[in-house]
């Protein structure tokens, strides 16, 4: 049986699993799913075509699912979706998508956003991604599986995150980082690779010193970027991690990537 506290207000038509606790003051709009055993604690505002996952637990003052800051948005039925599991914690914002972006603004399974996160329209987060406090995005940014977003960091809309990659506390981040990257400064700067992160992922020495040796060449070797991708494929290309490095480093991009400066010159060393 689900609990819903007497001063909570469920819309008629909201979709409501088993065993969802909804506290006091809670506001659900009647185009929401709530999934088993998700929590709301208290004053918390779901609304829009929103879906919340099983076991999800949203805490007091967030809000999730309202509509977007885009000037172009005009109300359209678009979506919105907290995956199983992941905790959204005081303040946060998360907004549903729009029609001129992809329609959906998705947060994965597993995921913890802390205290004071804006999730924008049209944002892609992946499962167990963590994001700490006061962290900004803008609309349209995608953040891959198991990537760590430091507090206060502001991320550029387009901006990609690539899986696992590791975003220094207060920095500005206006370009790609790559999967495994770690980021600092503001303005953020390609410091090395997360080593911590690959770690435990129990990966082999060997292909953790393949992916630095691949780094090595692809951002502090010598000649044009495109002959370094190249000799990084020719090299390592069949090393799966380095092909994933690759393939992001290829893919389209409305932001350009974040390279190495020449003060990073041992990053990848001691990056955590």
């Amino acid at each position: 049986m689900s609990v819903i506290h007497a001063t909570a207000v469920v819309a008629q038509g909201a979709s409501i699993g088993s065993d969802v606790r909804i506290g006091p003051w809670c506001s659900i709009g009647r185009n929401v799913t709530i999934g088993d055993g998700a929590e709301l604690v208290s004053h918390v505002v779901v609304d829009g075509r929103t879906r919340i996952g099983a076991g999800a637990r949203l805490f007091p003052f967030c809000t999730v699912g309202l509509a977007p800051q885009d000037l172009k948005y005009k109300g359209e039925d678009t979506l919105c979706e907290v995956g199983a599991r992941t905790v959204v914690r005081e303040h946060v914002t998360i907004h549903r998508g729009t029609v001129t972006g992809s329609g959906a603004t998705r947060v994965g399974a597993d995921c913890l956003l802390m205290a004071v996160v804006h999730v924008a329209h049209d944002c892609e987060l992946g499962d167990g991604v963590i994001i700490a406090n006061n962290v900004v995005m803008g609309g349209h940014v995608t953040i891959g599986d198991g990537a760590v977003i430091g507090g206060a960091a502001a991320l550029h809309q387009f901006v990609r995150i690539g899986r696992g990659a590791m975003i220094g506390g207060v920095s500005g981040v206006e370009g790609d980082v790559i999967p495994f990257g770690s980021v600092i400064g503001n303005r953020a700067r390609l410091a090395g690779l997360n080593l911590v992160r690959l770690k435990r992922l129990g990966l082999p020495r060997a292909e953790i010193h393949r992916l630095r040796a691949a780094f090595r060449l692809l951002f502090r070797g010598e000649g044009v970027f495109a002959a370094r991708v190249e000799a990084v494929r020719s090299e390592y290309g069949a090393d799966a991690l380095v092909a994933e490095v690759l393939a992001f480093v290829e893919a389209p991009s409305r932001r350009g990537l974040i390279r190495v400066t020449v003060d990073a010159d041992a990053g990848d060393d001691d990056a955590g």
